[in-house]
Formats: structure tokens, C-alpha cells, sequence
């Protein structure tokens, strides 16, 4: 069962087809606003949504439960994921939430409680970026120390917000709404998360920023985020840089340590690391690989983990902890002061 079929919606479904093609699939919308996609994200014209991907369309999502799916996709807008996944639980269902799997900590619990109630693990959450090589190869080399102790460095994530889903008015999008879950620290919370997976949970951040562009909106557009993590026992400031205005898109890791630096491009996946010593320049080239490779994977892994041979990259309580992140992000951009974490939490 599918409940939202935008494009992430859309794009999941495909995937599911290639892999298990001869599956079941129905499907709830509550807006049906956005129009059959291709793989490049442009309008299929003059096509049934049912007749072209073969799917069951329920009016209600209680009458879709009903029918006891197998595997419920949460791919409506953000603001409505943790209720849906809270109502596929107590089905039965397996649960795939996309990102971020809610926008408080509240039901984010309620969920984790549900699992521990039932006694089994349910959830998956959507962080496809967990399964990209030049992530996975990032962490290698600085777990390897190989520029040397980590000193700082730079996270950035910008796209101009009007160039995300071409198909629709920007406006509308979840993305641009505060009553949808919109806002740049919620829908680019990848970062948050892969700074987790690179350096564990941070100790201290400190948020600026706002709705500074001219961007027709009602949430934050640009923000930075100063932030300290324990690495290997030493303190490393990261700054984290997301906004809905750059152009270029910009999306990047940047580490400096005492040997050298590293610059990890993700929009090219590809990965240079300068040492000091020798001046030599070492560099990782996945750029071969594409963005739907890494969806791919991602949905082999949350079908697996339904045929229980494996576990999920992101569980519950590992997606609490991005989610915790943000959250206090949105705390101390909406105060203005610096924040412990662990304090907040």
C-alpha cells in the first residue's frame, strides 16, 4: 500500500515493480494533486493513475488497512507520516516512512513505544544516502584516519526550491508549507543524519538563519548551523549549510585535518583527498552510479528486512536521533541562542 504517491511516492513504486514485479499494489491519496511521473520526474499526459501502474485505489486509508497490505509506504507530506505509520503498525503492516519519519518527538516516540509494545520491529526509515559508495567509501577514509586527526569542517545542501518538482506550483509543496512540515531543516534532514553516521550525535549546536529570500513561502529558507561533535575524543566543529536558493546546487562534505583535507561531492559522487606531505591528491570515483541505484538499494534492504533475513540501516531509534537533531536546530534557530542537546532532549 502506497499512501501519497508524489514523486518520492512515484519513484518507490517503480522500484518496487522491478523488483518484485508480480506484487500487489494499492494505493491511498488524499489530494491527487500531483500527475503521473516518469523516471525524470516530468508528467505522463492523458494516463489513469490505476491503469498505469496497474494499482487498486482506496478512498479512505481505514478501507486500504483493511485489506491487510504487507508493506505500507508513508510518502504523504511529512506532517501526516508518524499518524499513517501509527495506523499501518496497529494493522500489521510493515512500515517504510520517509524522510523525516515526523516533525516532533512526540509521536516519533509514540512509534518507538509501539514497536517495543508490539515486540517487533516494524519500521524503516527513508535516508537513501546511508546506502551511497561515496558515503559509505567518506567514512572509511576518516575512520582510517587518513588526513590525520579531524580539525573542522563544512556540510552544505542548497537547491533552488522552484526546481525541486517542476510539475508544481513551488508554493503547494510540502517543502514550502509549515502546516505540511515544510521548512529547509526538516525536508533536507539527509544531512543531519549522515553527519550522525559520520561523527555520532553532536554535543552543542547553535542555528541562524530564517525566511531571508523572496521565495513565496511561510518557513525557513536559509540557515547555519554550528555545531560541536565528540570525534574520537576530540572536540570537531562541523557547520551544516542548507537552503532553497543556491544555483548551483551545492551538496558537499568538506573535512580538514592535520594531514590534509577531503572534499566529498555528492551531487557527483566523487571524492578528492589532499595530503600535505607528498601534495598528492587521491581521488574516488563513483560518479558512474546513479541516483536511482542508491533508491535501489535502499528498497532491497526494506524488503529484505519484511522477509526478515535482514535488518534496516535506519530503524526507529536510529532515525529519533536525526530527528532529535533537527528538532533542536528548529529550537535554537527559532530562539536565537546556542543549545545542548542533551539538555533540550
Amino acid at each position: 500500500l502506497f499512501v501519497g504517491l508524489g514523486s518520492i511516492g512515484q519513484r518507490h513504486l517503480r522500484n518496487l515493480k522491478i523488483l518484485l514485479p508480480n506484487i500487489k499494489i494499492m494505493a491511498y491519496r488524499h489530494s491527487r494533486n500531483v500527475p503521473i511521473l516518469d523516471s525524470r520526474n516530468n508528467p505522463v499526459k492523458n494516463s489513469d493513475f490505476s491503469e498505469y501502474y496497474n494499482l487498486e485505489e482506496y478512498d479512505s486509508l481505514k478501507s486500504a488497512l483493511k485489506q491487510k497490505p504487507d508493506m505500507v509506504f508513508v510518502t504523504n507530506p511529512s506532517r501526516f507520516h508518524a499518524k499513517t505509520a501509527i495506523a499501518a503498525m496497529q494493522a500489521g503492516s510493515f512500515v517504510f516512512i520517509e524522510k523525516p519519519f515526523s516533525c516532533d518527538i512526540k509521536s516519533a516516540r509514540e512509534i518507538l513505544l509501539l514497536e517495543e509494545k508490539l515486540k517487533k520491529k516494524l519500521c524503516m526509515i527513508g535516508f537513501q544516502y546511508r546506502y551511497s559508495p561515496t558515503l559509505i567509501k567518506l567514512k572509511e577514509i576518516i575512520e582510517n584516519n587518513v588526513i590525520g586527526n579531524l580539525i573542522n569542517g563544512q556540510i552544505a545542501n542548497g537547491e533552488y526550491l522552484p526546481n525541486w518538482h517542476p510539475y508544481e506550483d513551488y508554493r503547494k509543496s510540502y517543502a514550502s508549507l509549515k502546516k505540511l512540515g515544510g521548512g529547509a531543516i526538516l525536508s533536507q534532514i539527509h544531512d543531519f543524519d549522515y553527519s550522525i553516521y559520520l561523527f555520532g550525535m553532536p554535543k552543542c549546536i547553535y542555528a541562524i538563519g530564517g525566511k531571508l529570500s523572496e521565495l513565496d513561502i511561510d518557513v525557513e529558507d536559509s540557515v547555519n548551523i554550528a555545531t560541536t561533535f565528540n570525534y574520537k575524543n576530540s572536540i570537531l566543529p562541523i557547520n551544516l549549510s542548507l537552503d532553497y536558493v543556491s544555483w548551483p546546487s551545492r551538496r558537499y562534505i568538506k573535512l580538514y585535518g592535520e594531514k590534509g583535507s577531503i572534499n566529498c561531492n555528492l551531487n557527483t559522487n566523487i571524492i578528492e583527498v589532499n595530503l600535505r606531505e607528498n601534495k598528492k591528491i587521491n581521488k574516488y570515483d563513483f560518479s558512474s552510479i546513479t541516483r536511482n541505484e542508491i533508491f535501489i538499494k535502499e528498497l532491497q534492504n526494506f524488503i529484505s528486512f519484511v522477509k526478515g533475513e535482514d535488518q534496516p540501516k535506519v530503524d526507529v531509534r536510529e532515525g529519533l536521533k536525526s530527528l532529535e537533531f533537527a528538532l533542536a536546530a528548529k529550537y535554537s534557530l527559532k530562539k536565537g541562542v546556542p543549545l545542548n542537546i542533551e539538555l533540550h532532549n
